[in-house]
C-alpha cells in the first residue's frame, strides 16, 4: 500500500500544474488518479468531474482538478460533492493561487503549498502518540513564530500527520487545519493557532 493512500483530499497551491499531477500519479500508484488539467476550469469540466466521481470504486480513487483559473459557476456546482464525496473518492485541487478559489471551496479542503513546508521544516513530534509534555515543548519552541512561518508549520504538521505518521484524520481535525489558515489570515496569535492543531491529537488519539 503506497504511503499516500491515506492522504485526504486537499488544495495544493502550485503554478507547476503538470509537474504536480505527474508527482501525484507516481506517488499514488497503483491507485487510480483521474486528472482534469485545464487552462480555465469551466462548468462543462465540473460536470465531467461529477460523472467521474459517481463511478463506483472498490479502492481509493483520486480526482485531480488542476487549472490556472476556475470559474465561479464551476466551483459552485462542485460544493456539495466536495463536502460529501462518494465512497473511496478523494479530491485534489491544484491552483497557482488561493484567490482563484471561492471561500466556500477553500473551507471544504485543507490548503497546502507543496514546495515549502515539509521539505524545509522538520517536526520531531509523533502525532499518533503525542502527550501534553511534548505539546508544551513544541509551543515553547515556537513561542515567537511569525504569521507566515506559522502557516508553514501548519502545512508541515498536516504532512507529518497524514504522510509520515500515516494517520486518518477525523473531520474535526481536517477542518482545524483549514480554520488555522483563516485564523492566521485574521492575525490571530500564531502560538494559539498551533496549540489548537496539536491539542486535537492529544484528545483524539
Amino acid at each position: 500500500m503506497p504511503l499516500l493512500e491515506k492522504l485526504k483530499g486537499h488544495i495544493l497551491i502550485s503554478s507547476e500544474l503538470e509537474v504536480e499531477v505527474e508527482r501525484l500519479e507516481s506517488e499514488l500508484k497503483p491507485l487510480r488518479v483521474v486528472k482534469f488539467i485545464e487552462e480555465n476550469f469551466k462548468i462543462e469540466h465540473a460536470k465531467a468531474v461529477v460523472s467521474e466521481a459517481y463511478i463506483s470504486e472498490s479502492q481509493t480513487k483520486y480526482i485531480v482538478l488542476a487549472a490556472l483559473e476556475f470559474t465561479a459557476v464551476a466551483q459552485n456546482s462542485l460544493l456539495k460533492l466536495l463536502e460529501e464525496p462518494p465512497v473511496n473518492i478523494e479530491f485534489i485541487i491544484i491552483s497557482p493561487t488561493k484567490s482563484n478559489l471561492l471561500p466556500t471551496v477553500r473551507s471544504r479542503l485543507p490548503i497546502l503549498k507543496h514546495n515549502t513546508s515539509h521539505e524545509k521544516i522538520s517536526i520531531s513530534l509523533n502525532l499518533a502518540r503525542i502527550d501534553y509534555k511534548e505539546v508544551f515543548a513544541f509551543l515553547k519552541e515556537n513561542a515567537r513564530v511569525k504569521k507566515n512561518d506559522a502557516k508553514e508549520l501548519v502545512e508541515a504538521l498536516f504532512y507529518k500527520a497524514t504522510v509520515e505518521d500515516k494517520l486518518i484524520l477525523t473531520t474535526s481535525q481536517i477542518e482545524s487545519f483549514d480554520k488555522a489558515y483563516r485564523l492566521l489570515d485574521l492575525n490571530s496569535r500564531p502560538q494559539s493557532v498551533l496549540a489548537m492543531i496539536v491539542m486535537q491529537f492529544v484528545r483524539e488519539k
